[in-house]
């Protein structure tokens, strides 16, 4: 691995996995950065870069923060956190240059521009292997970096409705796409895996290799049965509302005050629910005492749908969560302010500080739990070109003329 220099001791993180990883993050929006960001969270130094006269066009995505001197992004802090970042065009040759600089002494390079981008600005795979052949290259697309649809444009509801998943959510008069950037998040996901099974590979070899993650098939992996059943029985998957396809009882039911997730299904989750709500009969009862029985259609719609109603109506959501403990599957619905205020998800630093450009914001933290500690914690969001002199003076060691130029041509 090629860590930073002492120099740069107090940038490149002192704990972690990942600790002496260095990753070149070319990435925007949020399927690159978030997965970035999870890498750094686990102590790899990673360096954002942005091109000064066209940065992360997320640094103006809402909700901004207008309390510092200049509104600053929440949206750009919550998946750029514990970067660091500096300015570089590419398309300039000494860009490029600066660039292959930067390769010679990294780990890894991520980016999610489409592809052929970065073969048309000479920088492509096959070049950078050639001036570190130990490089991981993790390249997230929406339609991937092969194939007769690898250079249509695409966002993360080009994923949700190519890879299937938009046809399977809401009703069957109006599907509907899932209601967060799940095409980017998945991807992202995926990526930081792939690219952490490449790391490894060029560890113990000495050879990187390419990582190519599409969106659309982040999301085809993610639609559960619904590709085998097609295959094996011809059967489209179709909406099914809050319901699921065969799984009894399993899904919305209203209460008191709003709704609750119930999934007492299995034998012992539904004799435990019947005994929590004082229901013994039913649990005993010889129509509904089996799994396979409650999974029937007409039995569920006729004995089990009204019992699971008549109990949850009569609590609110708090009773029911505190009434079922961990008895069985029951969640209730809640809200964001609900998640924010949730004294479980704060205990387990879900919900964390950030900093950026003088704002703070409270943003979701990294759900992976290490022992040894993730970095989330007390973390910070860089401005554009922010550690400039330190990357490129101290790090690739340019002298004073050197930076100056770099700087006089617009190139950081």
């Amino acid at each position: 691995m090629n860590s930073l220099t002492d120099a740069l001791a107090n940038f490149a993180r002192t704990a972690g996995p990942l600790k002496g990883v260095t990753i070149l993050d070319l990435t925007r929006v949020v399927a690159g950065p978030y997965c970035a960001m999870l890498l750094a969270d686990m102590g790899a130094t990673v360096i954002k870069i942005e091109n000064p006269a066209d940065p992360d066009l997320t640094r103006e995505f809402p909700p901004l923060n207008r309390n510092s001197d200049e509104p600053v992004s929440g949206f750009f802090a919550q998946f750029n956190r514990n970067k660091m970042a500096v300015g570089l065009d590419l398309k300039k040759a000494e860009g490029k240059a600066t660039f292959l600089d930067m390769v010679r002494k990294a780990d890894i390079v991520i980016e999610n521009f489409r592809p052929g981008t970065m073969a048309k600005l000479g920088l492509g795979y096959e070049v950078l292997r050639e001036v570190n052949p130990a490089i991981v290259f993790t390249a997230i697309s929406g339609f991937g970096q092969y194939g007769p649809n690898s250079l249509r444009p695409a966002f993360d509801s080009s994923a949700q409705a190519s890879g299937g998943l938009w046809s399977m959510n809401g009703t069957l008069e109006e599907p509907m796409r899932v209601g967060t950037v799940l095409g980017d998040l998945s991807a992202a996901l995926y990526a930081a895996i792939g690219t952490l099974g490449a790391l490894r590979e060029a560890e113990r070899t000495g050879q990187g290799q390419l990582v190519d993650v599409s969106q659309q098939d982040s999301i085809v992996s993610l639609t559960e049965n619904a590709l085998v059943t097609y295959t094996e029985t011809g059967k489209v998957t179709v909406p099914e509302g809050n319901g699921h396809p065969f799984v009894r009882p399993y899904g919305r039911y209203a209460c008191k005050d709003g709704y609750v997730f119930f999934g007492a299904y299995t034998d012992k989750f539904w004799r435990e629910a019947c005994l929590t709500f004082g229901d013994e009969a039913m649990a005993s009862d010889p129509e509904v005492d089996s799994m396979a029985k409650r999974f029937e259609a007409d039995v569920y719609l006729r004995k089990v749908k009204p019992a699971v109603e008549r109990w949850l109506g009569a609590h609110t959501k708090a009773e029911l969560e505190a009434m079922t403990g961990d008895r069985f599957p029951l969640s209730p619905i809640k809200s964001i302010d609900e998640v924010v205020a949730d004294p479980h998800l704060r205990e387990r630093d879900m919900v964390v500080p950030v900093d950026c450009q003088g704002a703070r914001f409270e943003v979701f933290g990294n759900p992976i739990k290490l022992s040894g500690g993730t970095l989330e914690r007390g973390a910070s969001a860089p401005s554009v070109g922010e550690h400039n002199a330190s990357i490129y003076r101290q790090w690739l060691g340019l002298d004073d003329a050197e930076y100056a130029e770099l700087v006089r041509l617009g190139v950081i």
